[in-house]
């Protein structure tokens, strides 16, 4: 009788952490790429290292381009969802069409299409947040930075206001070009979105 309760004490154990054991699908531009870095250096890697450190069998996939709109994330997202099958999905995208001062409203939908996408493969969404330099007018970086909170809003998603709090505009944490973050503040990327993301796993 003994043995048996050992045995199905084990099995219930193994059965939980597979329960819990599910996919992470991130999307996003160079910033979770780690541009101008070495890949193992990004808040990706440095999550992937976290989630196995306090034991998370979770798996990450990152499925970061470099350059990539909300345009070519949305063109892509339903090849990545049938690959992958997430059980969590994390959209970083929108920097580059703030750039190049595409229109916020089309951000915004394509925002909303790859969170109705995600959801109806069964994942849940977790939307990282960008804002603008104020060179490129207060109006548009409002704006801009409005879609975030309202997509949050609308669709009841988990939301990080801002990727990159604490780091953007800070000269010692940001590479020579000023858009992309050094090795060293990608520590505080990760800390930026842990909290958030994890109550979603």
């Amino acid at each position: 009788m003994r043995m048996w309760l050992m045995s199905a004490g084990l099995g219930l154990m193994l059965a939980a952490q597979s329960a819990v054991a599910g996919t992470v699908l991130i999307v996003g531009d160079s910033i979770s790429a780690a541009f101008g870095l070495d890949t193992r250096a990004g808040w990706v890697a440095l999550l992937e290292k976290r989630l196995a450190q306090q034991g998370f069998d979770d798996k990450v996939v990152n499925a970061s381009i470099t350059g990539d709109t909300s345009a070519n994330g949305l063109a892509r997202l339903p090849a990545q969802l049938a690959a992958h099958k997430p059980d969590l999905v994390l959209l970083e995208l929108g920097g580059n069409d703030g750039l190049r001062g595409m229109p916020v409203a089309q951000l915004q939908q394509n925002l909303a299409s790859m969170i109705d996408l995600s959801r109806k493969a069964g994942a849940q969404v977790l939307l990282l947040g960008m804002q603008l330099p104020p060179n490129y007018g207060a109006r548009y970086t409002k704006a801009f930075a409005q879609v975030y909170q309202t997509l949050a809003d609308e669709k009841k998603v988990a939301l990080v206001p801002f990727l990159l709090e604490g780091v953007g505009g800070v000269p010692t944490l940001m590479q020579a070009d000023g858009v992309h973050p050094t090795a060293g503040a990608q520590g505080k990327l990760l800390e930026n979105v842990w909290p958030t993301l994890k109550p979603l796993l």
